[in-house]
């Protein structure tokens, strides 16, 4: 049994058929025992009152229970509104009952006789007197009304606005209320004798007595704009609040005038005011209110109530706190405390429906007493047996280190995936040709087999767009032990540019029921296969011209591409199996040459990102085709240089559509907001009762209309493209990423890195895109595991959080850091995610590393011949000393943690810096106050922080652009690694494709 449950004490179900309201009962001694205890008094829609004198439920008394607690039981002749107690009988101390019908007010005496015969006392309902009303009532309440003292007067609320006040058998008199459009809840304040309302303009409206009593007599409702027919004064209210909801009831508790609170339960809030509507806490709900009741309190200066639900529940709350939360069985509409002979402080509940539910909060007092035991001698040896063997399992529970429970040795569900070798026949492709070519489709069958019961399984596959699916979703039947499912599908290309990966993936979700959860646990697993290239290109002639080239070398013999690609030697037109050509569904000409005299692959076409499905294959086939062989030792690598500016076209164009797309965005947000404002001016015009000219807001409208028209078009076709970019950029970076992992033989741990890092994305969205996310990243490892300065590595590490991520203003700062990054793993850094920093790499050991090394980066555009006769002078030059190297690498570190980079802007500046570059000098030997004097004769507009270091000044313009220390070391280090390259360019090597 639930402690948070309320427990029945007494209950009752009234009639069957009829509808109650939270004003349908009420509690009080209304038969005047004179004992203190209450009764509970509810009438209902369909005119039936019922007295009640609960008590507790015993089993013997099974269904008789709830017939002896009724007292009385009358047939009314109309439906009852509302119940109150108290006393409305002039010259009389006794409680009476009042009942409000929509047209009458009934003021009964209830009395009872005690009787001489086992069936007990009898009640009856006496008429004392009524009231005949002329408007249809809607609620009332009472009060000592204008502070007499020993009777309560009555004010109903009409449906139509008007207060109507009864001092007991007379009527008194009767106001509108200004400004009234629907009825709201009417409670009296003895405090300020003064009635509380709320109106339909959700504002709590306070009005006093003396107030409505000297206003205008309500003969009919009348204008507020026009005089007033009679002398009395316009009725306004004392104050007013606005609560901006609808309020469900309005108390205002009587027990203790120290608190001085009015309670307001509103739709989504509950209020408590002063009583000069001050506002002393608000308390917002999560729920849907049904109804409330504030009650005493223990603690001072606080006040209990009770909030009942729409989830059944009924809460307890001081002020705002939550003490106590309690499960019903209905949704109550009226809760009301009450003290019974045998029970104090019993909530008494209603539903709408006539469930009358008396109960109380907390738990069954138990009346088990724990039996004594006979002592007895404790046996030390099954203890110490004991003691030993929980330490056991103590000691083997601490061994595992896995927070996950494991899982069994026997998966409960096998997944296989088999792609077949050859194309459907007929295709099963939605497009049947691109550029002539017709469009293949590959059946893939799947198998899920069960070693244990399934249920609920679900089989989802997903691949890279363009591909697509003929049926994507599975639902599957339950499996036993050792069943088996087979489902057949068939991928093909969905779209006219080259995906950037030919691997799927299958996830089946499934319940595996157990002993204690026999419904199932969710379980998931994922496979993943992979498409044949045969599904996206053709072979087709070979060319010997095009843009872009990449060279992949071996350390084993030339092998016949013909063997490595057998599923299109048929058709390829080059027999002796020197050269390979492919062409793209729907992208470019793809050719691989082999060398005849070396052991080189060349694989080159006039679309950098349609290259890389080619060479991944390549690659793998490469991996696969030696290890058939037995060989160990197989190693590739890609000897240079970085396709590092044909890498960023593609992210150039990416960049520009999705500059695009903003732009489309903020114009329909311009147009959308001037198209409103002109149906806005249209929509006056029409209304207004002069006719006016429209002067050509119509034109206007249509022209706006087929502005706004266009541009949603023009961002639908930017939204296509912009997707196509992304898949191009992505396939672009996967290349990059093979070419820096062969490069430098990377494990594969770092490719992982190196990939997560350059491709943080799986698809852009309009709140984040690649480049924003790719820069943070790179931006990371720069600063951690490829920081050369261990105080750079120990601030990143300590940062928490960062710039808020966003479309940035070009991608130059992205280039460089890219740029660097390369630079840093060509000089040896280590991709790793732990936090230990780098380790200096010597020279002799980065020449090895790096067989080709980076290609320099232009600086500024066309001075190339320039940058071949600087590496040539470098190779020149002296060498300076190791001392001199290590005082100079010091005070470089001094210098770069104290400066400031600023950005300068190209011109005179960077012309002076180039010339004063080129320039054969020993400038190295100089002392640095010489050198700082004439950087700031040659340069006259640099900060002083910049002119303090000759060092800094000899940098290239690129350098001075970066803000980043990085920037500083990077551009120098790019500086000396100009040599290394030149040097090694002088030998001539064989290339791919000669002989």
């Amino acid at each position: 049994m639930s402690l948070f449950k309320a427990r029945d004490w007494w209950s009752t179900a009234l009639g069957e058929g009829e509808e109650f309201d939270q004003g349908c009962m009420c509690i009080g001694d209304v038969d005047n025992s004179g004992s203190g205890h209450d009764k509970v008094v509810v009438g209902s829609y369909m005119g039936m009152l019922r007295i009640f004198s609960p008590h507790s439920n015993k089993p013997s008394e099974g269904g008789q229970g709830s017939a002896e607690a009724q007292l009385l039981e009358v047939q009314l002749q109309n439906a009852v509104i509302q119940v109150e107690v108290g006393k409305f009988v002039s010259c009389s101390e006794l409680l009476h009952l009042a009942v409000l019908h929509p047209r009458k007010l009934s003021v009964y005496s209830v009395s009872g006789t005690a009787g001489n015969v086992e069936h007990g006392d009898q009640y009856q309902l006496k008429l004392v007197y009524e009231h005949n009303l002329q408007r249809t009532a809607c609620n009332m309440t009472y009060g000592t009304f204008g502070g007499v003292t020993g009777h309560h007067s009555l004010c109903i609320q009409s449906m139509d606005g008007m207060l109507m006040f009864f001092e007991q058998d007379s009527y008194s008199f009767g106001r509108f209320l200004p400004g009234f459009l629907l009825p709201g809840p009417l409670v009296y304040n003895p405090r300020t004798d003064s009635f509380l309302t709320v109106s339909s303009a959700c504002q709590l409206e306070s009005y006093k007595y003396e107030t409505l009593a000297v206003a205008t007599e309500a003969e009919s409702r009348q204008d507020p704009d026009l005089p007033l027919k009679t002398g009395g004064k316009r009725l306004n209210p004392d104050w007013m609040l606005v609560l901006g909801e609808q309020a469900l009831d309005l108390l205002v508790p009587s027990f203790s005038h120290s608190s001085s609170s009015i309670f307001v339960l509103g739709e989504r809030n509950l209020y408590c005011l002063r009583d000069n509507g001050q506002i002393r806490f608000m308390k917002k709900l999560e729920f849907n209110p049904s109804c409330f009741l504030p009650y005493a309190s223990v603690s001072d200066g606080t006040t209990n109530l009770l909030l009942g639900n729409h989830n059944n529940m009924l809460l307890v709350y001081q002020d705002v706190t939550l003490k106590w939360a309690a499960q019903l069985s209905f949704v109550p509409v009226a809760v009301r405390v009450a003290n019974f002979p045998e029970l104090k402080g019993v909530v008494v509940s209603l539903s709408s429906d006539g469930h009358l539910l008396c109960s109380y909060m907390g738990t069954d007092p138990s009346f088990f007493s724990t039996p004594k035991v006979d002592a007895r001698e404790a046996d030390y040896e099954q203890v110490d047996a004991e003691m030993k063997k929980l330490q056991k399992f103590i000691r083997e529970a601490s061994r595992t280190q896995d927070i996950l429970p494991k899982s069994d040795t026997e998966d409960e569900l096998t997944v296989t995936a088999a792609v077949s070798s050859s194309m459907d026949q007929p295709s099963q492709s939605l497009i049947q040709d691109i550029e002539g070519l017709p469009v293949p489709s590959v059946t893939v069958q799947v198998k899920v087999k069960a070693s244990s019961v399934v249920q609920s399984s679900k089989l989802t596959v997903g691949v890279q767009p363009p591909l697509t699916v003929t049926q994507a979703q599975f639902v599957l039947e339950p499996m036993g032990v050792g069943s088996s499912t087979v489902v057949v599908f068939s991928a093909f290309l969905n779209g006219r540019y080259p995906p950037a990966d030919l691997t799927g993936d299958i996830t089946v979700s499934y319940t595996s029921p157990t002993e204690f959860n026999p419904s199932g646990v969710p379980k998931v697993l994922q496979s993943r296969f992979s498409l044949p290239l045969a599904l996206v290109c053709v072979p087709t002639s070979p060319t010997k011209s095009t843009k872009f080239k990449i060279t992949v070398d071996t350390n084993q013999p030339p092998v016949d591409l013909t063997a490595i690609f057998p599923e299109f030697s048929a058709k390829s037109e080059d027999k002796d199996g020197n050269s390979l050509a492919l062409q793209l569904l729907s992208g470019a000409k793809v050719t691989m040459q082999a060398s005849k005299t070396s052991q080189r692959y060349r694989v080159h076409s006039d679309s950098f990102e349609d290259m890389w499905l080619v060479v991944k294959e390549l690659v793998q086939r490469f991996d696969l085709h030696f290890s058939k062989l037995g060989v160990k030792d197989f190693r590739k690598s890609f000897s240079g240089p970085i396709p590092l500016q044909e890498y960023f076209l593609s992210v150039d164009h990416h960049f520009q559509l999705r500059v695009s797309a903003q732009q489309y965005q903020d114009l329909l947000s311009e147009r959308a907001v001037q198209f409103r404002a002109i149906q806005r001016r249209l929509l006056t015009r029409f209304k207004d009762k002069t006719p006016a000219p429209l002067q050509n807001l119509d034109t206007l409208l249509d022209a706006t209309y087929s502005q706004v028209m266009a541009l949603a078009e023009a961002a639908e076709e930017n939204r296509v493209l912009l997707e196509e970019a992304f898949v191009r950029l992505r396939s672009a970076t996967h290349l990059l990423v093979l070419a820096l992992s062969l490069w430098q033989g990377l494990t594969p741990d770092q490719t992982a890195i190196l990939e997560a890092t350059l491709l943080p994305l799986l698809q852009d969205t309009p709140q984040l895109g690649w480049e924003e996310s790719c820069d943070a990243a790179v931006s990371h490892l720069l600063r951690s595991c490829l920081s050369r300065n261990p105080k750079d590595q120990a601030t990143s590490l300590a940062q928490t959080g960062g710039p808020v991520l966003e479309l940035p203003r070009d991608t130059t700062r992205l280039k460089k850091h890219i740029t660097l990054l390369c630079d840093r793993i060509g000089k040896g850094g280590r991709l790793t995610l732990a936090s230990e920093a780098n380790v200096q790499v010597p020279a002799q050991v980065q020449n090895l590393a790096a067989p080709g090394g980076v290609e320099p980066i232009a600086e500024v555009a066309g001075d190339g011949d320039e940058v071949q006769q600087e590496a040539t002078k470098f190779v020149q030059k002296k060498q300076p000393s190791k001392k001199v190297k290590k005082d100079k690498d010091t005070k470089e570190k001094k210098e770069a943690s104290g400066a400031t980079m600023k950005e300068e802007a190209p011109g005179a500046e960077e012309t002076v810096k180039e010339a004063k570059k080129k320039e054969p000098s020993k400038e190295k030997k100089e002392s640095k106050k010489d050198s700082s004097k004439e950087a700031k004769e040659e340069v006259k507009k640099e900060s002083k922080k910049e002119s303090s270091s000759s060092k800094e000044k000899k940098e290239s313009s690129k350098e001075k652009k970066d803000k980043d220390k990085e920037g500083k070391e990077a551009s120098k280090e790019a500086g000396d690694k100009k040599v290394k390259v030149k040097v090694k360019e002088k030998k001539k090597e064989p290339e791919a494709g000669d002989g």
